[in-house]
């Protein structure tokens, strides 16, 4: 999907490290979030209180899973899922431009 229509865009940014992550939500009619960003190259950690799942549109990151020990490589067309209430990390290697879905 290319585009979303028929949605509220939350204007205020969020940023966090510096600015060095930023991204802005969007809400849909059903009431579902999604947040669309960009990740400057880095290492950073997010916890979660919902599942996500991570779209990367472009860019390359090490991404270590919750309860993992390997460090996975996702590149441009790749998502990855991760748990409610659990947390995660990431080498950014190059900027990486991303869409973070919010599931129940």
């Amino acid at each position: 999907m290319g585009q979303f229509d028929n949605v509220t865009i939350i204007k205020k940014a969020n940023i966090y490290y510096d600015g060095k992550v930023t991204s802005r939500t969007v809400v849909f009619e059903n009431g579902e979030k999604k947040t669309l960003g960009i990740m400057m190259p880095g290492e950073y950690e997010f916890g979660t209180a919902q599942k996500e799942i991570m779209e990367i549109m472009a860019g390359v990151m090490e991404v270590k899973l919750p309860d993992n020990t390997d460090w996975i490589t996702i590149s441009a067309g790749q998502t990855f899922e991760v748990p409610a209430n659990s947390s995660f990390k990431l080498i950014v290697k190059e900027i990486a431009d991303y869409c973070c879905s919010y599931l129940n």
